[in-house]
């Protein structure tokens, strides 16, 4: 069986490193070890089975209802609102645009849920008024490279719904032991961008412009982004006020954002433009409930031939501490986030890894924190983090340069995640 299982995994791998589909090489694996190596003549009917329990699951709707929602804000100028107002509201203060900036990335990224497309997006539009405001080039590659990642732990973040679903737990909760983590994470590197700028001008540097407050201003720009930051509200007092289910506060959002971008600001015209937006949402969307799916058929072979059972053992054998085996997890899931996307990365990894951390007395919601911001820097991680590729095309950047630049954000990045990792009560502040 093992030989098999290797010989079988060898070839996948191969697949995946000529660019095969992910949910084609996943649903592969699954009939192909239930049935070739387990002789399961009903391989593909466990699939389905899997696939109709995941289908049965009422938090699953949110995952679709969100996707569409930040489908349809990338194509409005709510990027450009938001960032407006968080100009105005920083812009007075040393690196106040940087941070301005940094939690403009996070928030949107929270919104759709992908950072790649919140480089894509925000980056042609932040990268220039970074520059025309003195703020070196190497800076603002690196901040715009880092802080596309720095919203996955924010509702209404669907890595978060997703992990919830895989790892079933509750996903109220591990939005709120995601919360202090992520704000400590734009914290650190909001300081470190406001250090940044008071060194340069200690050291006599050019440093870069200022805009005065102005309350006038800050009030005209609050005034234009009032329609969005709403979707932001509803979801945190709708989740975090236990009004709501998850599912629930993802409909409510969805109807106020078609209301709003198609009937008030009438950026997104109903019957021309909202079907493309819902075609594209879907195709998203499905393609992670099928790679779901078929993962979740995977995740039963595991179990049968106990897998993750096997692992412990080796990792047992290697060491009891919980500790030494945080670092090796860290370790190893920075490893993922670098040559997997945070949707892969879950549905394939989290299977293995929750019932081993469980057996070292980890606590699930600390987990799933720490799971999140290894993907969140390893996104951003040299040789082959994918940020630094969609920075690279975005910006026209060779990307050794934007290794250079990304680097100390990563070490503030990682500063945050060992303090995480040792120190539970940080995710498990709000729980209590």
């Amino acid at each position: 069986m093992t030989t098999g299982f290797f010989a079988i995994l060898a070839v996948f791998t191969v697949l995946a490193l000529l660019e095969t589909p992910i949910f084609v090489l996943i649903a592969g694996i699954s009939v192909v070890c239930l049935y070739a190596v387990d002789h399961d003549p009903l391989a593909l009917q466990t699939v389905l089975i899997e696939m109709n329990r995941l289908a049965s699951m009422p938090v699953l709707v949110a995952l679709p209802l969100f996707t569409f929602v930040g489908a349809l804000l990338t194509a409005t100028e709510a990027p450009r609102r938001i960032m407006a107002f968080m100009q105005a509201l920083f812009g007075w203060m040393p690196g106040g645009l940087a941070v301005a900036a940094l939690i403009s990335c996070a928030l949107f990224t929270a919104l759709t849920g992908a950072s790649g497309v919140t480089i894509v997006a925000l980056g042609g539009v932040l990268y220039p008024v970074l520059r025309k405001y003195r703020h070196p080039k190497r800076f603002s590659l690196g901040l715009l490279t880092t802080s596309g990642s720095l919203g996955l732990l924010f509702p209404p973040s669907l890595p978060i719904i997703l992990y919830g679903v895989v790892a079933q737990v509750d996903i109220a909760d591990l939005f709120l032991a995601a919360l202090v983590p992520g704000i400590l994470l734009v914290a650190v590197i909001s300081s470190y961008a406001v250090l940044h700028e008071t060194s340069r001008r200690r050291s006599g540097a050019e440093t870069a412009s200022r805009d005065p407050f102005s309350g006038r201003r800050l009030l005209k720009a609050a005034r234009a982004a009032a329609w969005d930051l709403p979707v932001i509200g509803i979801t945190l007092v709708g989740v975090y006020g236990g009004y709501v289910t998850i599912a629930e506060v993802s409909a409510l959002v969805l109807v106020y954002a078609v209301v709003v971008e198609c009937f008030v600001l009438r950026e997104v015209r109903f019957f021309r433009q909202l079907p493309a937006i819902v075609v594209e949402s879907c195709l998203l969307s499905g393609a992670i409930i099928v790679i779901l799916g078929f993962s979740l058929g995977f995740t039963g072979y595991l179990v049968d031939q106990q897998i993750p059972s096997r692992i412990l053992e080796l990792m047992t054998g290697w060491t009891d501490n919980r500790w030494v085996f945080l670092a090796g997890l860290n370790g190893f899931l920075l490893l993922v986030g670098c040559f997997m996307d945070v949707f892969s990365a879950i549905v394939i990894i989290v299977p293995i890894i929750v019932p081993i951390a469980l057996t070292y007395g980890i606590d699930p919601f600390h987990l799933g924190v720490i799971f999140l911001i290894n993907l969140e820097i390893g996104y951003s991680t040299p040789p082959i983090g994918m940020n630094l590729f969609i920075a690279s095309m975005k910006f026209r950047q060779p990307v050794t340069q934007l290794y250079r630049a990304s680097l100390p954000y990563l070490v503030w990045m990682l500063v945050v995640l060992v303090l995480v990792t040792y120190v539970p009560a940080i995710s498990l502040l709000a729980l209590r």
